[in-house]
């Protein structure tokens, strides 16, 4: 084996890893809440999830793009430069975790009304939102630093990172929830505790000795800023995107089916957050290796990283396609704890349809996070918000319309589908070309 494919194997698994944690840890941060506090304490959740999206999405953009721009330029041997991208990425992430801050704590239940609670449900949402968002600055700087271990060549200690604080969350959650007897505030605060314990974890990084980034001058030019931010941009819409999905869901589930539809989207939606977290785990395991080769100028590393990629996407998919389509029964049953026949037809039907969308996510999820690694935020953008927002809307109102439910589980496919349509017409304008064409430096 290789240099650059055990480089391949060693970033791309330890970082799918460490997604999959995150995904069954909120999994496990559900199953918790609906039993420990109950189905008001469930609704509640499912409301303020937005609020969780957009903080962890802004780390998530500021870290992927300020670490990318760090890699490219350790590549091109401007250690200079470095510097300058990791200051920048700390000064963004303190700014937006103050006003996150700011925002969540003083306007807890003005947010919690705003996303539909009312009642009991409003001082439940309220009371998680508060305690929840006064660990935004916990949030965004674990993403950043992630970001930026996993580019300083220690990507076993970022899975370590996100692993951890993921099952300490789960741990805290069943202590403060059960025998702590806190409920909503005792959920909130253990999810606020998972990415301190994370910080902990990364901060071995620094004092092993292993640590190539620090500070440099501040840059007073407002344009760098806004290039981290759009270099970012895709991976923040790639975490609210399953969000805004939902939210149009639902709604369009609930004029079909009622609610039994909407519990059997439910568990198809969650399921899938596990098969998107391989993805995009996959994407954000190769940037750091996308992004130093593009530094180097070597389009030869960039080529032979991507077909890795996209074979790994193209066999995960096949597996995860497979087994939604012969595993469908269990699985609904499993969810299904009141044996409801109709939730398991609905469900079924679903997943094996919805499954579909799993052959294509794979190549489109992994190329934008490939532009992204390469500093190119434009195909990026565009990939990730067709099939975040610009497939799925129009195809929700019209297969809806015109198949009802069957036609509501094929919007995903259909729009993984068009997106692909798209990334291959991306990928011959973007990629860079073959050494044989004389290739000129990535800009």
């Amino acid at each position: 084996m290789d240099t650059l494919t055990g480089s391949f194997l060693r970033y791309a698994s330890g970082n799918i890893l460490g997604m999959l944690g995150i995904s069954c840890y909120i999994l496990a941060d559900t199953y918790f809440i609906a039993t420990g506090v109950g189905s008001d304490g469930l609704t509640a959740l499912n409301l303020v999830i937005p609020v969780y999206s957009l903080i962890s999405g802004c780390g998530l953009m500021i870290g992927s793009g300020a670490a990318t721009r760090y890699a490219i330029a350790r590549g091109a041997g401007h250690e200079a430069r470095a510097r300058r991208a990791f200051t920048r990425g700390i000064l963004l992430a303190l700014l937006f975790g103050l006003i996150c801050t700011a925002a969540g704590v003083l306007f807890a239940f003005d947010l919690a009304r705003l996303l539909g609670a009312e009642g009991e449900i409003l001082a439940l949402a309220g009371e998680y939102l508060r305690t929840m968002c006064a660990f935004s600055l916990a949030f965004i700087f674990n993403n950043v630093l992630l970001a930026f271990v996993r580019n300083d060549g220690a990507p076993g200690l970022a899975m370590a990172g996100m692993v951890l604080g993921s099952l300490s969350n789960v741990l805290l959650d069943y202590l403060f929830i059960f025998p702590c007897g806190l409920g909503m505030f005792g959920a909130a605060f253990a999810t606020g505790c998972s990415p301190i314990i994370s910080l902990l974890i990364l901060s071995l990084h620094k004092l092993r000795g292993h640590c190539r980034f620090g500070f440099g001058p501040i840059p007073a030019a407002p344009a760098s800023f806004f290039r981290i931010l759009s270099t970012g941009l895709s991976a923040l819409i790639g975490e609210l995107s399953s969000g805004i999905i939902m939210l149009f869901f639902n709604y369009a589930i609930l004029g079909l089916t009622g609610n039994i539809g909407v519990a059997a989207y439910g568990i198809i939606a969650n399921l899938a957050l596990i098969v998107v977290a391989i993805f995009t785990g996959l994407g954000q395991g190769i940037q750091p290796l996308i992004s130093r080769a593009t530094g180097a100028g070597d389009p030869k590393a960039v080529g032979r990283i991507l077909r890795l990629a996209l074979v790994t996407a193209a066999a995960a998919g096949m597996l995860c396609c497979t087994a939604g389509i012969l595993c469908a029964e269990p699985v609904v049953a499993a969810f299904n704890r009141d044996a409801d026949p109709l939730l398991a037809t609905i469900a079924v039907e679903g997943m094996r349809l919805y499954s579909l969308a799993f052959l294509l996510m794979g190549p489109n999820l992994v190329m934008s996070a490939v532009f992204a690694a390469m500093a190119r935020p434009l195909p990026a953008f565009l990939i990730s918000m067709t099939r975040a927002l610009f497939a799925v809307l129009p195809l929700l109102l019209l297969l809806a319309s015109w198949l009802g439910m069957t036609g509501v589980w094929l919007v995903i496919p259909a729009a993984e589908l068009i997106t692909l349509g798209l990334t291959l017409l991306l990928a011959r304008r973007y990629l860079p070309p073959s050494p044989t064409e004389n290739p000129a430096r990535p800009a």
